[in-house]
């Protein structure tokens, strides 16, 4: 059973062609400069054949083309016609709060979809157009499936996710928190239960998705109790180029004084705070850590920053679940920066987190495992995510109810 995992966004689109009969990727690739001169066309397959090409692709149904034609090429397919697939999910960013669980794609569906496109303006329409894509390529017989970022965090209380202004906002613009990584949290998650031998109904888990962009979420008893990112993935903590959350008062105050429109501040909060703004350095993790090795006063800042601002979350989450058993690293940078990740431990040894620095320098590239020790009462993980998994699996199982 073949699943085609779509992510597709506005000059980009993401693939992976899994086998849901032992979950093993078959190919996977990139299609990225869409609409732009020069687009970017990658595609590898499991067993290590690949094929690059540099093509205009006007728009994402001739992105959608490529993909399909490597899919069942001669040199580097994995299959041999199109029915061979019999499933697309797609990513989409922003559910509201209409969608509370991944749903079979219809035109109520997509005119949905497209009615949130104010709350999620760079992901939502993309991923309508891959959508459409899709349906212009593979053709209305094959079932496509939305899986939706916000699902895993519409179990969060109102008391979570109301925001403190006036009320009457909430109900004419459906402004409140809704939380983004859900497929990366929701996977690691259930992952922690298993590797700790009990359900998700018995726990108190604190997920840690850490990269250019990252969110942390606190799990109890197997639903959303809270979580940093609210009504757009600006929010909570420092990341790439992102602010996190700010005193409002600092946005009107620049705005008046560099005399800024609404968009150009937006640019500044979005894509130039964050690591980036206070280092002067880089948004990535990596160019910070050997910008703090050679010394740089800036990037040292902003590393600290950034595992205080990690500890402040986890040690507020801990509070609100009035405990927690377990806490989980993944993503980029949570997955690989062994440093990033020490630091925030050693800030925890009040939750009684004993890190064992051993272990935590082995889990990178890829590993999976503890990082704390035989003593430690909070049990902490490195966990890789798995996104297009969690996707598969949902498309797997509406699959399996309309037939």
């Amino acid at each position: 059973m073949n699943i085609l995992v779509i992510n597709a966004g506005s000059s980009s689109l993401k693939y992976q062609l899994i086998d849901m009969t032992d979950e093993s990727v078959v190919a996977k690739g990139i299609c990225e400069r869409i609409g732009m001169d020069d687009g970017i066309f990658s595609h590898k397959t499991a067993d290590g054949r690949e094929k690059s090409l540099t093509v205009d692709m006007k728009d994402h149904t001739n992105a959608f083309e490529l993909v399909k034609d490597a899919l069942i090429d001669s040199q580097v397919g994995v299959i041999k016609s199109l029915d061979e697939v019999v499933a697309v999910g797609h990513r989409v960013v922003q559910g509201g709060s209409q969608f509370s669980k991944s749903v079979l794609i219809t035109e109520d569906v997509v005119n949905a979809i497209e009615s949130l496109n104010m709350l999620a303006p760079l992901h939502n329409p993309a991923h309508i157009q891959g959508i459409r894509a899709c349906q212009n390529v593979f053709g209305t017989k094959v079932p496509q499936v939305a899986v939706f970022d916000t699902a895993f965090h519409s179990t969060m209380p109102p008391k979570s996710y109301i925001f403190t202004i006036p009320y009457e906002y909430y109900e004419k613009y459906q402004i409140r928190r809704y939380g983004f990584h859900g497929t990366s949290h929701k996977f690691v998650s259930h992952r922690c239960a298993e590797l700790m031998g009990k359900s998700m109904d018995q726990l108190k888990i604190i997920t840690c998705h850490l990269g250019n962009g990252s969110s942390i979420t606190a799990i109890q008893d197997g639903h959303v109790l809270d979580t940093t990112m609210g009504l757009t993935p600006l929010d909570g903590f420092m990341m790439g180029t992102r602010s996190g959350a700010l005193d409002p008062s600092v946005v009107t105050f620049i705005m008046q004084q560099e005399n800024l429109t609404t968009q150009e501040m937006d640019d500044i909060l979005n894509k130039k705070s964050g690591l980036l703004g206070v280092s002067g350095v880089s948004s990535d993790a990596r160019d910070i850590e050997q910008a703090v090795a050679q010394g740089n006063k800036r990037a040292i800042l902003a590393q600290e920053m950034l595992v205080y601002q990690i500890v402040k979350y986890i040690g507020a989450f801990a509070a609100a679940m009035n405990g927690v058993d377990a806490i989980v690293f993944t993503a980029g940078l949570g997955e690989n920066s062994a440093a990033v990740r020490q630091q925030v431990c050693e800030s925890l040894q009040y939750l009684g987190v004993v890190s064992d620095n051993n272990l935590n320098e082995q889990m990178i590239r890829g590993k999976e495992g503890k990082i704390t020790s035989a003593d430690s009462t909070v049990t902490v993980y490195v966990i890789p995510t798995n996104e297009e998994l969690v996707i598969a699996r949902d498309t797997k199982s509406i699959l399996k109810e309309i037939n």
